[in-house]
C-alpha cells in the first residue's frame, strides 16, 4: 500500500482556500503570504496526483475530486482534534498531584471557590498548596517545586511568565473606634504620630511600601514588626496600633472590629498574578486549574 507523504498544514491550507473560495482571504485567515499558501496547496495536489482546485483570475472553485476530498479532509481534521482532546481529558482525569504556590491572601480569597469546582470535576487529582510569602512562592515556581503560583512579585524576573489577574490597593487597618475610622482616606504623613505595625523587611509587601515612601519628607516610624500580615492584623485588633495592609487581607466578616481606610499620597497597590517558569509546559491537569483561576477573577 502506497503511503502518502503530506503535512497537516497542507490539508488545513486546502480547506481554508476551499471554504473561502479565495487564496487572499485564506492567506489572511492563516496569517500566511499568498505564495506560501499556494505552495502548500500545490504540494498537496502533487502528492495526490490530481487537481483539487480550479484557479482563474477572478475566482477559485473546487474540481469534482476536490469537492469529494474536502469532505474527507474536514472529517480527518475533526477526528484528529477529537482524539487530541480525548487524550488531554484522559490525562487530566488520571490520579496525580498539582502543586500550587501562593501568597496567604490568595490562598484565602481566590483558591477555595475554584478548588471546590475543580475537585468536583477531577476528584482523583490531589492539590498541594504551598502558602508562603512572596519570595518563597517565587522560589518554589523557579525551582520546579510548584507547577505554578499566585504571587504579586515576579513580573520583572527573566525566568518567570507573569499573567496579571487582580490589582488591589493598600489600606490602613484600624479598629472601628479609632480616631481615623470615620475618614474616607488618610495620607501617609498623617501617620507620623501613630503607633504603626509593619511586616518584616523580608516581606514583599514591606518592600512595596518602603519603595513608595522613600521620597516622603515625613515617614511614619515603626513600633511593632511581625513576619506576616495576619500577625499585623492581630496586633491591630488587640488595640496596639494601626497597619498598612493589602485590602484583600482585611477580614470579610461584617462583625469584625477592623475596617480599612484607603491610603493616599502616595497610593500604593500591588498586582496579583499567575506565575509560571518561562518555557515550562504545564501538565494537562495543572493547565486546567491554571485556566480556571485565570477566569475566576
Amino acid at each position: 500500500m502506497k503511503r502518502l507523504n503530506f503535512d497537516l498544514a497542507e490539508l488545513i491550507a486546502f480547506i481554508a482556500v476551499a471554504e473561502k473560495a479565495s487564496f487572499r482571504a485564506a492567506a489572511e485567515e492563516l496569517f500566511l503570504s499568498q505564495p506560501a499558501l499556494s505552495r502548500r496547496v500545490e504540494k498537496l495536489e502533487s502528492t495526490l496526483g490530481t487537481r483539487l482546485l480550479e484557479r482563474t483570475t477572478r475566482r477559485v472553485a473546487l474540481t469534482p475530486v476536490g469537492r469529494l476530498f474536502l469532505d474527507h479532509a474536514r472529517t480527518a481534521i475533526d477526528e484528529l482534534e477529537s482524539a487530541i482532546l480525548g487524550i488531554s481529558d484522559l490525562a487530566v482525569q488520571r490520579s496525580g498531584q498539582i502543586t500550587v504556590a501562593c501568597v496567604p491572601s490568595a490562598a484565602y480569597y481566590f483558591l477555595p471557590g475554584v478548588l471546590k469546582v475543580f475537585a468536583e470535576k477531577f476528584p482523583r487529582i490531589r492539590v498541594k498548596i504551598i502558602d508562603e510569602g512572596a519570595n518563597e512562592v517565587l522560589a518554589s515556581v523557579i525551582s520546579g517545586a510548584a507547577d505554578f503560583g499566585l504571587n504579586f512579585t515576579g513580573i520583572q524576573d527573566p525566568e518567570i511568565d507573569f499573567k496579571a489577574i487582580n490589582k488591589e490597593r493598600f489600606v490602613l487597618a484600624v479598629r472601628r473606634e479609632h480616631r481615623l475610622a470615620a475618614r474616607r482616606s488618610v495620607n501617609w504623613e498623617e501617620l507620623v504620630d501613630e503607633t504603626v505595625i509593619s511586616v518584616s523587611k523580608s516581606s514583599g509587601n514591606r518592600l512595596l511600601v518602603d519603595n513608595a515612601l522613600s521620597s516622603l519628607a515625613k515617614r511614619p516610624s515603626l513600633s511593632f514588626e511581625v513576619n506576616h500580615v495576619s500577625g499585623a492584623l492581630g496586633l491591630v485588633e488587640a488595640g496596639l496600633g494601626v497597619a498598612a495592609v493589602p485590602k484583600l487581607a482585611l477580614p470579610t466578616n461584617p462583625h469584625s472590629p477592623l475596617i480599612g481606610i484607603p491610603l493616599q499620597k502616595p497610593s500604593i497597590s500591588r498586582t496579583l498574578g499567575l506565575i509560571t517558569r518561562r518555557g515550562k509546559t504545564l501538565a494537562p491537569a495543572a493547565q486546567v486549574l491554571y485556566g480556571m483561576l485565570r477566569k475566576s477573577v
